[in-house]
């Protein structure tokens, strides 16, 4: 998506260790027209693909959830990374995932009472880097009894393996910016689908 590379190119900060800095426009201060644009975007890739919630992690991803949610006229459920006394203490979903940019361990949960076996899920987040949050996700999908429709990424990186395994099992994958290094070191971005 132009938009989306054209932002990252004027605003990203590129920082050793594979770190993405777009916290001016998408993960700290939010451009909500470019939010907007985004989740058109994910509701115009996802439209025939019988989408009837989109799962997140927190806090991230729920941005931009919330504008394809709206596009799409379906509920979000974001997954908390802390058990919290408003979820209960049964029938949660948990998933334990590893942070990248944090080198840490968190659980997501959810409750139950807003995945069921009858829904189609779209996983929307911010990053695509190991694919760790999304294979949390999953797992909540799974334990729900619920299908995963597929998944939408706002910036992948593609010298990270993420990507690359989810394309490999057959998950319907868009990212709308794909980050990558040409030769000389210089940004540059990857299409798929």
């Amino acid at each position: 998506m132009k938009l989306l590379e054209d932002r990252i190119l004027k605003e990203g900060t590129f920082l050793p260790g594979g770190i993405v800095r777009v916290d001016s426009f998408l993960n700290h201060q939010l451009d909500p027209a470019l939010l907007w644009e985004l989740g058109k975007e994910f509701a115009r890739s996802f439209a025939q693909d019988g989408v009837t919630k989109i799962l997140t992690v927190e806090a991230s991803g729920i941005a931009i959830a919330v504008m394809a949610g709206l596009h799409l006229d379906v509920p979000v459920v974001f997954a908390k990374k802390a058990a919290a006394s408003n979820l209960g203490s049964d029938d949660i979903y948990t998933a334990k995932v590893h942070s990248f940019t944090k080198n840490t361990d968190c659980m997501l949960n959810v409750s139950s009472k807003y995945i069921s076996p009858d829904d189609r899920v779209l996983i929307i987040d911010d990053f695509l880097a190991m694919g760790e949050a999304v294979s949390g996700l999953r797992a909540i999908i799974n334990q729900a009894g619920a299908s995963l429709a597929g998944v939408g990424i706002a910036i992948e990186k593609d010298f990270q393996p993420g990507g690359k395994k989810l394309r490999e099992e057959g998950i319907k994958l868009v990212s709308l910016a794909v980050v990558s290094f040409d030769e000389n070191g210089d940004i540059a971005f990857k299409a798929y689908q």
